[in-house]
């Protein structure tokens, strides 16, 4: 979401970055008291900003919570919000000044210690936060980290880390403070508006478990209730200082397991917003011909992938994953899935992304069974079953079927398809490096730099490097890319970096997503980020 953002996974994803998430239905329908209702899934973690990186915890998080920058929902362009300015000489130094008047949902001021406070817990190992690895071009980061997230080493008790708190965070006043970075990154102003950056009020760090419960946030909608596998509420903050007011009273989150059980309510009245099409619609474009004008679409930043666990012996060697992966037909699958509502990868980010270059992946990502075969046999063959994983709740089944049997098809190797019940599960999986095959990945952008699409996922130890990827000719890409002088040249530097990824392959890019989105009757207007979130801000109801 966030993160770099798994889509649901995503990611994504905009973890974002696993793209769709679970789905499927229940609850109350649409009433006329001011409040839309939208599809979601359970979120992996509870809603601590820092501890989100998948994207049902992300649509939740961004309405709660209002960082220093925003990125305006029509185009992602950067805006401050928060943040009165963000200044620096070198890149590397940088003073923040807080516009005044700012308030948590309990009153409290928003000042710069809640957002230096925030950012130490976060960055904190033994905190364990998933998010933690945004912070570690600060200075003082590696001081903060113990061998692993619980501050333990098997059996011994691991000494804690040198330091609890970022050397390079330093509050000046109440509205002011300042950061040092280990290195230039030259779109650091860009990057926070992502939620691990969110601040924190004085009573999450007085009892954390308590906030767990009822989260309070300083953004445009409070927290009013939650039902665990039903559904969440949340209501419009009167006293939101942001330029974004909402008009609505509130949203009602709602869970459901299947998207085409969301995709039914929401044809019947019953669900306001709906932000992914099920294949079912999509074929001779049905979604079109139920909704009318009420159907949209729009180029996304979203992608589709399947992971390779390369903590597995199996797939040690670059030239197996590379024939998997041209024995994938991504144009026939994108076809017969989803009706053309897909366009087949030829990188690592999409087409709609600040930095986009075509044909990054190169052979890798061309459909050449000969060629697989030929590659496959380089590298000494596969032994045994290939198994392909997804979470069964999010909508996936069909297409990871359709991967699984054009492997088999067209490389020989025998595949198995596996779907782990539920999201949170599959999750747990990939947090635990359990996968013993290929597993769905994808990622939804978190911000409008092609950046979004590479260090969250590929820099070792990454915070959703599921893989286990590790090459120190693309970490050093990347180092590169963050010290440019400008944004432009760190935007081509990091296309520069992508362009790495495809010799050693960590994944299979499957397609990218355009946002195919849905709105009931009662909604007049509502503004779908390119990373398929709702800005609820910009809801307007039909009078």
């Amino acid at each position: 979401m966030r993160k770099g953002r798994l889509a649901a996974m995503v990611a994504a994803p905009l973890a974002v970055a696993m793209i769709a998430t679970g789905c499927g239905g229940g609850g109350s329908g649409s009433g006329d008291d001011g409040t839309v209702t939208l599809d979601w899934g359970e979120p992996e973690n509870p809603l601590v900003p820092a501890n989100t990186t998948e994207e049902n915890g992300g649509f939740i998080v961004n309405a709660l919570f209002t960082g220093l920058v925003d990125y305006r929902a029509s185009d992602l362009k950067v805006e401050n919000a928060v943040a009165d300015s963000i200044e620096s000489t070198d890149h590397q130094n940088y003073t923040i000044k807080l516009k005044p008047g700012w308030t948590f949902h309990d009153g409290t001021p928003v000042k710069a210690k809640n957002f230096v406070d925030a950012w130490n817990y976060s960055a904190y190992g033994p905190n364990g936060l998933q998010g933690a690895s945004f912070f570690e071009q600060i200075d003082g980061y590696d001081q903060m980290q113990s061998e692993d997230p619980d501050g333990k080493d098997g059996p011994q008790q691991a000494p804690p880390p040198a330091a609890k708190e970022l050397s390079g965070l330093k509050v000046v006043d109440d509205n002011t403070f300042t950061v040092k970075l280990k290195a230039p990154f030259t779109i650091f102003p860009v990057v926070l508006g992502y939620s691990a950056y969110m601040p924190l009020p004085d009573s999450f760090f007085k009892d954390p478990k308590a906030f767990e419960e009822h989260p309070i946030g300083n953004g445009p909608f409070k927290f009013e209730s939650r039902v665990p596998n039903q559904e969440l509420n949340v209501t419009a903050y009167e006293n939101y200082a942001g330029a974004n007011k909402p008009t609505i009273k509130g949203a009602k989150f709602k869970v459901y397991e299947q998207l085409d059980s969301a995709y039914q309510d929401l044809t019947s009245g019953n669900l306001d917003f709906l932000r992914a099409i099920p294949v079912s619609a999509l074929i001779g474009d049905k979604w079109k011909q139920d909704l009318g004008e009420r159907a949209h679409q729009k180029p996304g930043l979203l992608t589709q992938t399947l992971g390779f666990p390369l903590y597995d012996p199996k797939f040690k060697n670059p030239l197996l994953r590379k024939a998997i992966s041209m024995s994938v037909d991504r144009k026939t699958i994108t076809q017969q899935v989803f009706a053309g509502g897909r366009d087949p990868a030829d990188g690592f980010a999409t087409a709609a992304v600040d930095g986009y270059r075509p044909n990054q992946c190169g052979e890798a990502c061309e459909f050449n069974p000969e060629k697989a075969k030929q590659y496959l046999q380089q590298a000494g063959g596969f032994q045994g079953v290939l198994t392909v994983e997804t979470n069964g709740d999010g909508g996936h089944n069909e297409w990871v079927q359709a991967v699984a049997a054009s492997i088999k098809q067209n490389l020989g190797i025998e595949t198995q398809f596996v779907p782990t019940p539920t999201f949170g599960e599959f999750r747990q999986k990939a947090n635990g490096y359990k996968f013993s095959g290929l597993f769905r990945t994808g990622w939804k952008a978190d911000y409008p730099n092609i950046e979004t699409f590479l260090t969250q996922l590929y820099r070792t130890n990454a915070s959703s490097n599921d893989y286990k990827y590790s090459n120190p000719a693309f970490d050093a890409a990347l180092d590169k890319a963050n010290a440019a002088p400008t944004v432009e040249a760190a935007t081509a530097a990091y296309a520069d970096a992508e362009k790495l990824l495809a010799d050693d392959l960590p994944l299979i890019p499957l397609w990218t997503q355009p946002v195919q989105y849905g709105f009931s009757e009662r909604i007049a207007e509502g503004e779908v980020k390119a990373y398929r979130e709702l800005d609820l801000t910009t809801v307007r109801l039909k009078q």
